[in-house]
């Protein structure tokens, strides 16, 4: 099984953090696929480089295995961030698309109704980042953040992204480029240490974010905490909700009452993170003060119809 890094050279904050990382000891060229990406190895590392956008490439993953023959273990791809707010973060995230309707068109790839499942190193890869930046002095300058599940390519193994933000200022920062590749360095265990993040345990608490803005405050104060595993995080974007017909109780609404793409957002989010983390235990964390409470009820009807249990901050530490 290899791991599969894949950075474009259409995108600064990409190919910056790849060619940083390729400045490591190591590294060899490694066979091409057919479409003209280009390959690098490092042990059970595999740095891919294309130019097209890296919410484009779909099924990398299988397209390397059937091409190559090596099955893909995990996907990070390398990438770009921005934000209205222009403030420089390195930011750690899963994908998907849950929340839209198969007659919709994805603005930023993947597939309608689709989420990846989350890689594990997710959460103990934030708290490395952060490490790694603070002793790089990157922070405060830089906020060290998860952002909420969003966007494509389409993969089919435990998949995160790592991105450099918040504008072209700081996407080529060679600074911010290092602190991504001493990431992969030292997360992957390629240095000759202990690899962070890999999940090989059973009966450890996962965490999935419901609710609250983009950037996922409340989450992010749990995953923070040493130990915590973090899967999917849907942001309130990503649960659309019908308000109920006028002369229903809003305080005791039925989840079935509520229409919407939420109820298939969370199902398909908890599936794809219980994939991702064989032998856990994946528990709702909710944001409450996001949500009116028509939606509160409703949503912690359903998970309670599904059999979804919902933790409070200490049942993850």
């Amino acid at each position: 099984m290899v791991i599969l890094v894949v950075a474009t050279t259409a995108d600064p904050a990409s190919i910056g953090p790849a060619s940083a990382f390729l400045s490591m000891p190591g590294w060899s060229p490694g066979p091409s696929l057919q479409e003209g990406i280009e390959s690098f190895s490092n042990g059970e590392v595999r740095l891919l480089k294309h130019e097209k956008s890296i919410v484009r490439e779909d099924d990398l993953d299988l397209r390397w295995e059937t091409a190559i023959g090596e099955p893909v273990s995990e996907v990070i791809f390398l990438s770009r961030h921005t934000a209205v707010s222009s403030r420089p973060a390195l930011t750690v995230h899963p994908i998907g698309v849950p929340h839209l309707k198969d007659d919709e068109t994805p603005p930023q790839g993947g597939r309608p109704g689709w989420a990846a499942q989350p890689n594990p190193r997710i959460g103990p890869w934030l708290r490395l980042l952060k490490q790694i930046a603070t002793d790089q002095s990157l922070v405060p300058e830089f906020e060290i953040t998860l952002e909420a599940t969003h966007h494509g390519p389409v993969t089919n193994t435990p998949t995160m992204f790592l991105e450099i933000g918040s504008t072209e200022e700081y996407w080529g920062r060679q600074d911010a480029a290092q602190a991504i590749a001493l990431l992969l360095w030292q997360g992957l265990g390629l240095g000759g240490g202990t690899p962070v993040g890999t999940w090989n345990r059973g009966n450890e608490k996962i965490l999935l974010g419901i609710g609250g803005g983009h950037y996922a405050p409340r989450h992010m104060d749990i995953v923070l905490k040493d130990g915590v595993w973090v899967g999917h995080l849907l942001s309130g974007y990503s649960l659309p909700m019908e308000e109920p017909a006028k002369g229903n109780s809003k305080s005791n609404s039925n989840s079935q009452e509520i229409n919407g793409m939420w109820k298939h957002a969370i199902r398909v989010s908890y599936e794809a993170t219980k994939s991702a983390f064989p032998g856990g235990e994946v528990m709702a964390h909710l944001d409450h003060k996001s949500f009116k409470g028509w939606q509160k009820n409703a949503i912690t009807n359903f998970l309670t119809e599904h059999n979804i249990k919902i933790g409070k901050p200490d049942d993850f530490v």
